[in-house]
């Protein structure tokens, strides 16, 4: 078995034991050890043959036992026990905002419901708020969420949808007949979530390109196939469109196909003024002919625009700056030196500091913080003073082992419900970095958690708020909260806020971004890494950055360490 599917037997079973109220500690255990596993540099079988599964942070005799069970057998007998108790459909349950372990249990375990159809029926009759500790109010958050999830059933997060692409673009050019590949479309200008995947090619063959594309190996159904287009169903069940076109239409083509659509009206309200008519297939004069557009920049040249970048092509004053000469020089992920929010083995991290600082050297990064979470949010072995003074020792010693390279000493600590951190002044002052983040009491009213908010900022140890709106893409709405109150009171206390790289969060997203930056705030980029393959999510965060206009300047992570720790102790002054 894979380490992917044994993790997914540990996954599944700490969600079952949480639905049915097993002590907490015991369910961390199950899902500390599923993340190990499932980031392992190694096969754990592989581990287990030389007996060494031990070895592996998280991963006691016990659990040990229960991976060579699977190991040996292919299923695990406590995991088959509690399928038979709770109904496949019950777990599904947890997918839905405001629905934790205990309300999943009452609703199976009272109202027999198991699918979430019955659930949002059970709802809407109102049979749910007769549930003990439930009411009015917490059935219309439950299906406040179903209707989320509804809406956001046929998109997916651009974190899963950019590998697809990037592999099905890799694997068309290698036809000798498709001379340019491209991903378009929303994916392209980098929005969170997207519907389907478009992918453009140039070619004088398009037939030949087309039959490539429909052998692709992931290709699981085709569901049409002409001359120039097709459209085809993925093994996940993602469709995707191709379009080809001959190579003097493919700067026009790529630029109809990735839009916006408001963009688009845009530019060919532009070429209306010129006595043009601009299509996929360029610009057509009032003879009869075309203007050919074999590069996407001869599309803006002959509108008289600079080139604008496709994560800002959403109609807000792009076409404007773009005549202008005002365009930013949007950041580019090489510009970025270091990743300034990842979490190890001193909270919620599946690696070490040492693992974590390697796989940063190994991506070109010059530093990165190290920011557990503290104990307040109740992650088990989360940050006391005592253990980040231990941490603090074995942070000085891989930076002596591993210099230049720098690891910064920090902590996303928590903003408690009054606004106070979980963390004494004392033991803040000695940190590097602090990043203050709400997890908890994410309903409060919105002057009450804006409150809370703007007192953290006005802590002068807190340098950064973490991932600020809260939101959990198809998961959890953002938090109430007065946006422009908090950003005007980030750039009086000179308090950063941060672009939080995970694909279910991008929070702040490009227009909060660029709001943020408009008023003055700097930004930073944390990837959130929990394990060392996670810091590979910073594109996603430079591609909200850029969505929100951001240049170099406007990011932290584009300083050297020096330049930060300047900029973070002026901070603490």
């Amino acid at each position: 078995m894979t380490n992917e599917e044994i993790a997914k037997i540990f996954y599944e079973l700490a969600d079952m034991l949480e639905i049915k109220g097993e002590d907490r500690y015991r369910v961390l255990a199950y899902r500390r050890a599923a993340d190990r596993i499932a980031h392992h540099v190694r096969d754990i079988a592989d581990v287990a043959r030389e007996g060494k599964l031990q070895e592996i942070p998280g991963i006691g005799t016990g659990i040990a036992g229960r991976i060579e069970e699977i190991l040996a057998t292919g299923r695990l007998e406590l995991h088959e026990q509690l399928k038979e108790e709770i109904p496949e459909g019950v777990l599904s349950f947890l997918a839905i905002p405001d629905v934790g372990p205990r309300t999943a249990w009452l609703l199976f375990d009272r109202l027999g419901l198991t699918s979430i159809a019955e659930v949002e029926e059970a709802a809407r009759q109102g049979r749910i708020r007769q549930l003990p500790g439930m009411g009015p109010r917490s059935e219309a958050n439950i299906l406040r969420g179903i209707q989320m999830l509804h809406r956001l059933s046929k998109r997916i997060l651009l974190g899963t949808a950019l590998p697809v692409a990037g592999e099905l673009v890799a694997g068309l050019r290698e036809c000798p007949q498709a001379r340019k590949v491209t991903a378009a479309g929303s994916l392209r200008r980098r929005k969170p979530t997207v519907g389907d995947i478009d992918i453009l090619a140039a070619s004088d063959e398009p037939v030949a390109v087309i039959e490539a594309f429909v052998s692709l190996p992931r290709v699981a159904e085709v569901q049409a196939q002409g001359d120039t287009k097709a459209t085809v169903i993925l093994d996940n069940g993602l469709q995707v469109d191709l379009r080809v076109l001959p190579q003097g239409n493919y700067g026009s083509l790529l630029q109809y196909f990735t839009g916006s659509k408001e963009h688009n009206i845009q530019l060919r309200e532009l070429a209306q003024e010129m006595g043009l008519s601009l299509s996929e297939y360029g610009f057509a004069r009032p003879d009869g002919t075309t203007l050919l557009c074999p590069e996407e920049t001869d599309v803006y040249e002959t509108l008289g625009l600079a080139w604008i970048p496709p994560e800002m092509r959403e109609a807000s004053g792009e076409v404007e700056a773009a005549r202008e000469g005002r365009l930013p020089q949007p950041i580019e992920l090489g510009q970025v030196r270091g990743d300034l929010h990842i979490h190890t083995l001193y909270s919620d991290g599946v690696n070490s500091i040492e693992e974590m600082a390697r796989a940063a050297m190994a991506r070109g990064y010059e530093y990165i913080a190290v920011t557990d979470h503290t104990r307040g949010l109740g992650v088990a072995r989360g940050l006391t003073a005592e253990r980040i003074r231990e941490q603090r020792l074995e942070i000085e010693a891989v930076n002596r082992k591993l210099a230049p390279f720098r690891v910064l000493a920090g902590a996303e600590v928590e903003i408690r419900a009054d606004g106070s951190l979980d963390l004494p002044d004392e033991v803040l002052a000695k940190l590097d970095i602090v990043v203050a983040a709400v997890h908890s009491g994410l309903r409060q009213e919105r002057e009450t958690m804006t409150r809370r908010v703007i007192r953290a900022m006005r802590n002068p140890h807190v340098d950064v708020i973490g991932h600020p709106t809260g939101r959990l893409i198809g998961q959890r709405e953002p938090v109430a909260l007065d946006f422009e109150a908090v950003v005007a009171e980030a750039a009086r206390t000179g308090t950063m806020l941060e672009i939080n790289a995970q694909p279910s969060r991008l929070d702040l997203d490009g227009e909060h971004a660029r709001r943020a930056i408009e008023a003055g705030v700097t930004l930073i980029l944390g990837s959130d890494a929990h394990h060392a393959g996670g810091l590979g999510v910073m594109e996603l965060g430079v591609a909200m950055a850029r969505r929100g206009w951001a240049e170099a300047k406007d990011v932290a992570n584009t300083l050297s360490v020096e330049e930060l720790l300047a900029r973070l102790r002026g901070r603490a002054g």
